[in-house]
């Protein structure tokens, strides 16, 4: 499956959370460890594209994808070492649903906010009128690619993600789930969920009908990065979320609980139940 990073906190280049580390996002398009596709098998290459998208001096976020494997582009090399920057998120893709194209790349932006996925829809080629007709008019005219995770992106946008970020994305999952009883399909969803307005980072943990997506987050970026050769402040009050661990799984990382909504202002880290139960 996909991998990706968020990072929000003080400004720090690019390359030291998505080339540097020792098991860097980069290194992951090569090497995956963790999670199972669909089909119960270990994929361990994401080649299927790659995205960054960050925050400078303006409100809207800068872009940068391609549909070229991450460890064989230098440019994204020489962006990453030269970008520094207060959050951002990155992703590589392994393509479960839609073409290898430039579009279907993660993440996807909105204004001011920036969404990235890991995950699936299961039969979501069945799914995928009656979910694209639910986007609004607005919004529709934003729907570039042919992934389900756009589609949920713009869905989530629909139902009030910008004003309510955990409520826009629990009333679109919930029109997932109408459409896939209406369908008879499976019913399996996986919502590893990165978002971001440029103030606060979001991300989602969820899934129905199998294990969820790993998730983990950490603080201790002294410990993670190493910048200290190179001269720099270390980073305080900043928080990376990965799908993967950059360094070894240690007390560094904490694992994000199953069905969990998790904001980060400020350093500072809130997890909440996404669903309740009955």
């Amino acid at each position: 499956m996909c991998r990706w990073l968020a990072y929000s906190g003080e400004p720090l280049f690019i390359e030291d959370l998505v080339t540097q580390p020792t098991h860097s996002l980069v290194k992951q398009s090569l090497d995956t460890r963790m999670n199972f596709s669909p089909a119960g098998n270990l994929w361990h290459t994401n080649g299927d594209g790659f995205g960054i998208g960050w925050y400078s001096i303006k409100e809207e976020p800068g872009l940068f994808k391609d549909e070229r494997p991450a460890w064989n582009d230098e440019n994204l090399h020489e962006i990453s070492s030269q970008i520094q920057t207060r959050a951002f998120l990155a992703h590589i893709r392994a393509a479960t649903t839609a073409e290898v194209q430039r579009t279907n790349c993660h993440p996807f932006k909105y204004k001011s906010w920036l969404f990235q996925h890991n995950g699936h829809v299961s039969d979501f080629s069945v799914l995928r009128r009656d979910l694209q007709m639910e986007i609004a008019p607005e919004l529709y005219p934003e729907l570039k690619g042919n992934t389900d995770s756009e589609t949920l992106f713009l869905l989530a946008l629909t139902y009030g993600l910008e004003d309510n970020p955990k409520e826009g994305l629990k009333r679109m999952v919930k029109r997932v789930q109408i459409a896939a009883r209406e369908h008879n399909t499976s019913g399996q969803l996986n919502l590893s969920c990165a978002l971001c307005d440029g103030n606060n980072l979001y991300t989602l943990r969820y899934a129905e009908k199998e294990e969820a997506m790993s998730q983990f987050y950490s603080s201790n970026l002294r410990s993670i990065l190493d910048l200290q050769n190179r001269g720099d402040a270390l980073p305080i009050k900043s928080v990376v979320v990965v799908s993967e661990p950059l360094t070894k799984l240690s007390e560094l990382w904490e694992e994000v609980p199953e069905n969990s909504f998790t904001t980060i202002e400020n350093g500072k880290v809130h997890i909440e139940t996404f669903i309740e139960e009955g």
